[in-house]
């Protein structure tokens, strides 16, 4: 046979097969079920829907304390790092002393010298005493004695003012932690000379931690004391944490124009970093309403719908929705849809009006059951 004639007919019969098996296949694929997980699914619920005043600031501890130093000296030791934990009295830093007991001692002598000049002068002033009782000595006599006899007795009280003041100089070589908490920033290392009211450590309670929030002016009016707020804090993803409003500034910001307002978190759930930025909202007012998530929503210009699933097969309904919940985007369901019923969740421009579903359900059990027949 040509050739060129066996490929001209090698080509017709692939065009004949492929032309045959078309139709069929096309057939066959439309007539499978849509396969969908549980996941892709959202079941309509009724649900919280608050509103009110938004507010952003920042988390920051209630207990914190900068630690200075209270004495020109130079660091001999640090025992606390960033992170570390304290207890209420350790010691976190050791400035050198060397000076400050060299006046202690100093002072401690003084102290001694006065006494032994008050004991002497007040020997004296009692014979004096004798001898003007029996005429022996004069008034004037009797007065100088009493004269330095007091301030023998004045020089003792000042030494011992000097002692106290070097002890009180000597503690303030030791920096201790006033409460019980961790070490949040470490201004020092050995070997710095530290003036006085230089930084050495910052220790804060991480279980005091709050929302520093700002409101804006035109809305503190709805904010009261005790009303819950929800916030989200960078960080922690979509994770909400509540807390409740514990004070309100008196006065605004003269140039923002904002309130601060303290938000006391919920002691069960809190985040653990301070200074890390939050947002939320004052719950001023709260109610109850069907919603539904925007992701289950499709749209087709000025018109809204989803589609259900109902009878093992997909439906296009129109939605009549109402208010939207700033804080998780959820709408209020006005019509078109009741409590339980299921929508798709990202809806596709592939779904037909009663194209049939299956939904899967994930094995669980298979793993399990594989097991307790190797046990076998």
């Amino acid at each position: 046979m040509n050739p060129l004639r066996f490929r001209l007919l090698l080509l017709a019969l692939s065009l004949l097969v492929c032309a045959c098996s078309k139709p069929e296949s096309a057939s066959t694929i439309a007539n499978q079920p849509l396969l969908i997980a549980a996941e892709d699914l959202v079941t309509l619920q009724s649900g919280g829907l608050a509103s009110g005043p938004s507010i952003t600031g920042t988390v920051q501890p209630e207990r914190r304390a900068d630690l200075r130093a209270e004495v020109s000296a130079v660091v001999l030791q640090v025992l606390k790092d960033n992170g570390d934990s304290v207890r209420a009295g350790d010691l976190l830093v050791r400035l050198d002393d060397t000076a400050i007991r060299d006046s202690l001692t100093s002072a401690d002598e003084a102290v001694r010298a006065a006494v032994q000049s008050f004991d002497q002068a007040e020997r004296q002033f009692q014979r004096m005493k004798t001898l003007r009782e029996s005429g022996m000595a004069s008034t004037q006599q009797l007065e100088d004695a009493e004269i330095r006899r007091n301030n023998g007795q004045s020089d003792v009280s000042a030494a011992k003012t000097r002692v106290v003041q070097a002890r009180q100089q000597l503690e303030r070589t030791l920096a201790r932690a006033p409460f019980a908490g961790i070490v949040s920033e470490r201004k020092v290392s050995p070997g710095d000379t530290a003036q006085i009211g230089k930084e050495l450590l910052k220790v804060m309670d991480p279980t005091s931690l709050r929302f520093e929030g700002l409101v804006s002016a035109d809305a503190i009016g709805e904010v009261k004391v005790g009303q819950a707020v929800i916030f989200q804090v960078n960080g922690y993803g979509s994770q909400e944490f509540s807390g409740r409003v514990k004070r309100i500034n008196p006065s605004a910001n003269a140039v923002t124009r904002q309130v601060e307002v303290m938000v006391e978190m919920a002691s069960d759930k809190q985040p653990r970093l301070a200074g890390l930025y939050a947002e939320g909202r004052v719950e001023t007012s709260r109610k109850t309403a069907l919603v539904v998530p925007s992701l289950a929503l499709a749209r087709e210009g000025d018109k809204v719908f989803a589609w259900r699933v109902q009878g093992g097969a997909v439906q296009k309904i129109s939605l009549s929705l109402g208010e939207r919940d700033p804080r998780r985007g959820d709408f209020v369901v006005l019509g078109g849809v009741k409590e339980g019923e299921q929508l798709i969740r990202n809806p596709t421009s592939a779904l037909k009006e009663g194209q049939k579903v299956e939904i899967r359900v994930a094995a669980a059990s298979v793993p399990s059951a594989a097991a307790s027949t190797t046990g076998k």
